[in-house]
Order: C-alpha cells, then structure tokens, then sequence
C-alpha cells in the first residue's frame, strides 16, 4: 500500500505550517538564538575538553563555559553602555551650562598646534563670546550629538540584553549538544541524504573561521591600542584596552577610545605624545580593523571581501549589536554551501617568480 498523494500533501502543508508557527514565536529571540548557535559552535572543543577534565558532568562544564562568557564579554560590554550612557549625560549639561552662562572657553593646548592653532582658538574664542552664536550652534550640533551618542548607548545596552539571553540559551546548547547533534544528524541524512555529514562539517568550520576572525581582530585591535596608550603615558592601560576589545565589535568603535586619549593628551599640555596617538590610531588601531578582520575572516571561510563587509553591516541593520557576529556567519556559510553545492573553488592567484 502506498500513501496517497492528497495525503502526502497534507503532511507537507500541516509541517510547513507548524515551522512558519514556530518561526513566528520564536521571531524576537531569532537574534539571540543565532547567536547563541554561533558561539557553541565556535567553542564547541572547548567545551568537549572540559567535559572530559569534568569527567562527564554536562551541567558543571555547560554552567562553566557560560559563566566564561558573561564575565568575558557580557559584564564589559554592559558597563561600558552604562558608563557612556552617563558620561554623555554629564558632558551635555555642563557644556549647555557653560554656553547659557557665557563661560565657555576653548583649551589652551589648542594654539600650540602648529600653523593653525591660533587661527582656531581665536575664532573658538570669538564664537564662544558670542552667546546668540553659541545658542545657534548648540542647537544645530549639541543636541544632535547627543542623540546620536545615546543611541550607541542604547545599540550596546540592546546588545547586552540579547548577549544575555544568547549566554541563557548556550547554556542549554551546552547541556544538551551532544542529543541535540544526534537529533539534527538524523534529520539532516533524512532531508540530504548521504552529503548531510559534509554539509555539516562545511558549517561547523566555516562558523568557527568567521568567529575567530571577528575575536582575533578585535584581540589584536586591544593590544596593539594598549601598547599605544602604554607608550604615550596614557592612565588605565588595561581598562582602556578592554575597552578598544569591546568596541572593536562596534563600527567606528576604536575611534571613541583612542581618539579619547589623545584628547585627554592635548588636555594636559602633551601635545608631541596626542599627535602620536592619532597617529597611532589611524594608522595601526584602525589598519588591524581595515586589514586584519577581512584576512581572517576570508581566510577562515574563504568569504569574498565585499561580503564579510555586507554581512557585518547587514547584520547590525537586521539583528542589531549581536548583527555584528550574525551577518558575516549567515553570508558565510551560505557562500560555502552554494560553493561545495557547485564544485567552484576559489581562484588560487599564480604564485611569482
């Protein structure tokens, strides 16, 4: 006996429709659960070793390894959210006190840069005695500022949520990794056939290869930033280096830190050593982000170069924060499947003589 086909049919409708329920439902956590999938994966012989030093006890190594990553990633990322959100705060209102009460000045450090430092500090000077100008300008710029700096605020405190429901969820991938990949192998040989085995080791890799590349950048970026900081004499070394590691992940993140130093350099008269940093930091923080992140990445997964760009912007716009893991993971492992599914390999370059 065979089924019928009106049968057939109606199984197929009845799963597509339980998937697209399923889907919705889990539709807010999406981000999250991705997440949480990319950095079991990426960590998951980490974890196999320390199952084995724990002899077996899964809750122990699961709790262990998400403890890892809250105090690692999770815990920094919220503070530095908190303490931007209350900096930003603080800075307007004493500038906009500053500005009503006419008292505003431009720094001193500002006319000892060379050619232009007096042109500067004197039209600052004339702009800043200027109440009806400073109010203009306030307006236009100020209070744009701050909006744009609390809404990085609010991206890194939504990414710290949806970090936190990602550690939630790991935890169970941890616990329970091992029945879960005999459950998804059973259904893969019954959905792909004889090629789920390779599918799924195509996407193990190539997840680990983008992660790595992401954290090896942004590991890089921390000390190549401290080492900077270290030489120029700046305080805090190693906070403002956990610091530059965290917003590595963020676009345009590095820029916020460094080019705080040197700030805070010109502030106190070093003018040689804040030059150096933006030196430093354009050249050698910025240039791991600009040349690093895409070697790694590519060479992890063998991801073109405008799609790890694409991925890690898509991803913010798609995802938000944890968009910055998702997008490039998502982009390569479809490119590698649709690779290994038309037996294109990558162009080799003809060695030089």
């Amino acid at each position: 006996m065979y089924p019928r086909p009106g049968t057939s049919y109606a199984k197929l409708a009845a799963i597509s429709l339980l998937t697209i329920g399923c889907l919705y439902v889990l539709r807010p956590f999406l981000a999250a659960i991705l997440f949480a999938g990319a950095v079991v994966i990426s960590s998951w012989p980490l974890y196999m070793h320390l199952l084995r030093v724990m002899r077996g006890r899964r809750t122990l190594a699961a709790l262990t390894m998400t403890l890892t990553l809250t105090f690692i990633v999770i815990m920094p990322l919220a503070l530095v959210a908190w303490t931007l959100a209350d900096d930003v705060s603080r800075f307007y209102e004493q500038v906009r006190i500053a500005v009503e009460n006419g008292s505003a000045a431009p720094p001193a450090w500002l006319r000892r840069i060379p050619l232009v430092g007096d042109s500067i500090a004197d039209y600052l000077d004339e702009l800043m005695h200027s109440r009806e100008q400073m109010l203009e300008l306030a307006k236009r710029m100020l209070e744009p500022a701050r909006k744009y700096l609390l809404t990085g605020g609010i991206v890194l405190g939504t990414g710290v949520a949806q970090m936190s429901l990602a550690a939630f969820v790991a935890f169970f991938l941890y616990r329970d990794g091992l029945q879960l990949l005999s459950s998804i192998a059973v259904g893969m040989h019954k959905v792909i056939g004889e090629g789920s085995a390779k599918v799924a080791e195509i996407v193990s890799q190539t997840v680990r290869g983008v992660m790595y590349g992401l954290l090896g950048t942004a590991l890089a970026q921390a000390l190549v930033a401290a080492l900077g900081f270290a030489i120029a004499g700046v305080p805090a070394v190693a906070l403002l280096g956990v610091a530059t590691f965290i917003m590595s992940l963020v676009p345009v993140g590095p820029p916020l830190i460094w080019g705080g130093a040197a700030l805070w350099l010109f502030n106190q008269g070093s003018m040689g050593w804040g030059v150096f940093m933006i030196v430093w930091g354009l050249v050698l923080i910025s240039g791991v982000d600009n040349v690093v992140k895409p070697l790694l990445i590519s060479r992890g997964s063998s991801l073109p170069f405008l799609l790890v760009l694409l991925g890690v912007l898509g991803g913010v716009l798609a995802f938000g924060f944890v968009g910055l893991f998702i997008g490039p993971v998502l982009l390569a492992v479809g490119y590698s499947l649709m690779r290994d599914w038309t037996g294109v390999k990558p162009a080799i370059p003809p060695a030089e003589d």
